[in-house]
């Protein structure tokens, strides 16, 4: 595989191995902020996509994805999924099963911001299927 692509001003970080059971391929985490808000920029590898999960709440809670590199998608469970691109931004409520990653053919990342929770977690679920994600373009 060729050397990664210019993807931004954030650090890329080093490999995630903390989440790997948690995605299929490669994935690389710099944290940009611990304080007030957390705040990573996710790197995805061509093909590289985090398994079905949802960010549960009592009170607020949910993430942001601020695309910053690459082309990746989005998708919530039972809808289609959504390509996308430098500058999209995409709302993710509390208590939605969703995934995201890197278009096959193109590394991707994403500012990921955990809206703050009373009582947030996140449940990790199964893996986006080969057959699912094969649809992709």
């Amino acid at each position: 595989m060729k050397e990664r692509p210019d993807l931004g001003v954030f650090p890329m970080g080093e490999e995630n191995t903390a989440y790997a059971p948690y995605f299929t391929g490669k994935s690389y985490l710099a944290m940009l902020s611990t304080e007030q808000v957390v705040i990573g920029n996710v790197t995805f590898a061509p093909g590289c996509r985090n398994h079905w999960h949802i960010h549960h709440a009592k009170e607020g809670g949910g993430q942001i994805l601020l695309v910053t590199a690459g082309r990746g998608y989005y998708q919530e469970w039972g809808k289609a999924p959504r390509e996308l691109f430098p500058g999209d931004v995409v709302n993710i409520p509390a208590g939605v099963k969703h995934w995201h990653g890197a278009a096959p053919d193109s590394w991707f990342s994403h500012l990921a911001i955990e809206v703050p929770a009373a009582e947030g977690k996140n449940e990790w679920c199964e893996e986006v299927s080969d057959e699912i994600y094969s649809k992709l373009k």
